[in-house]
């Protein structure tokens, strides 16, 4: 809801009525929320906003047992709908609401309204303040959020539920756009060949480590899923690297390029950590990762071994992109090892951005003490 409008009244029977997985209000004092398209999204699962729909959340959001960060309810004002009439009657309420509907139409036919603006996915769901915000939310981001200089990291790390366009060029914008689904068709068919060829290949018997001139050890075919298991555990650790030291460096405020590329390769994901088409890799860019990886390990190890490795390490990349997109969109069940990942990676977006870096596992974040502090939802 835009600042400058009216807020809309609602009575408490009306807000109780919206308690469905179709339109689900809570109240907030007496601010009235619609969180329905936030229902998905949430770490504690659909469930459990439903089973509060209709009524107010305040000391849920205070805690115990998890209180909610400040991020969390800058968020919550995205869904803010309007303000609880606790003394008028339903009658009332509706003169009121009809007063709103009528000013609302009249100050919209001020604006011109075209087929675009319609269509326009930026007009479903925004409450940004775009008189007052750092940056031009019209205009493409790319090329602004460098001159934030020292206001950029407290600004990119307060998310909002709004697309983000990144380039004006829109072939340049849409090679920034991955559907989650094009990674395991890219990639998979890759991993699948690798395996069947390394685990022939060793099936041969001809495959041998040489410790000296005189000795050598063979490597038996069934080997290949220890190695497999290798490449996975390794990726797992250069997951945790990749997050936390280059994806989370702090740029310098004063180095304008250094805060762009940062943005454009992970800050834009922490702005709007749900926009959908921005949380798997593009292939692309994926490639050069999976191509340097493979390049060194083809260097440190002997051929078939190397390969056997990075195989696994591809898969383990595979599932990364998957699970990560899962955390975002997904609705695990209560008490799951994905239900403890997703609250795990929400709070590492809302609360602790300097900590959680692990995905797919928290393991790298014991032994590096980056462990976000355990606390149920």
């Amino acid at each position: 809801m835009s600042p400058s409008t009216s807020p809309r009244f609602f009575t408490e029977r009306e807000v109780a009525r919206h308690c469905t997985a179709d339109s689900c209000w809570v109240l907030l004092g007496t601010r009235v929320y619609d969180v329905t398209a936030f229902l998905r999204m949430h770490p504690g699962g659909e469930a459990l906003i439903r089973s509060r729909s209709g009524r107010d959340i305040s000391r849920a959001m205070d805690g115990p047992p998890h209180r909610h960060s400040e991020n969390a309810r800058r968020w919550m004002e995205q869904y803010y709908i309007g303000e609880l009439d606790r003394d008028s009657s339903a009658q009332e309420a509706q003169t009121l609401r009809g007063r709103n509907k009528a000013s609302e139409e009249t100050a919209g036919q001020t604006a011109e309204e075209t087929p675009e603006n319609k269509l326009d996915p930026h007009n479903l769901c925004s409450s940004v303040d775009l008189d007052n915000d750092l940056v031009d939310w019209r205009k493409p981001l790319a090329w602004q959020v460098g001159h934030l200089g020292e206001k950029y990291d407290a600004w990119v790390h307060q998310p909002v539920d709004r697309p983000i366009r990144l380039f004006g060029n829109p072939f340049l914008e849409a090679s920034t756009k991955t559907s989650w689904y094009w990674v395991p068709i890219v990639w998979l068919p890759i991993v699948l060949y690798f395996s069947w060829d390394c685990y022939t290949t060793l099936a041969k018997g001809t495959t041998r480590i040489s410790l000296t001139s005189d000795i050598s050890i063979p490597i038996h075919k069934y080997l290949f899923p220890v190695l497999f298991m290798m490449g996975w555990f390794l990726w797992s650790f250069i997951e945790y690297c990749i997050h936390r030291f280059v994806f989370h460096m702090k740029p310098p405020a004063h180095n304008y390029y250094l805060i762009t590329l940062h943005f454009l390769l992970h800050g834009q994901h922490h702005k709007s950590p749900f926009d959908g088409s921005r949380l798997v890799f593009p292939p692309g860019l994926a490639s050069i990762v999976v191509g340097s990886f493979y390049v060194i390990l083809s260097y440190m190890l002997p051929d078939i071994i190397g390969t056997s490795v990075f195989v696994g390490g591809l898969c383990g990349y595979v599932i990364y992109d998957m699970i990560h997109y899962y955390l975002h969109y997904g609705s695990p069940k209560r008490g799951s090892y994905m239900y403890g990942l997703k609250a795990y990676h929400v709070k590492h977006h809302f609360e602790h951005q300097r900590s959680g870096f692990g995905i797919t596992t928290t393991f790298w974040d014991r032994p590096f003490n980056t462990l976000i502090p355990d606390e149920k939802f």
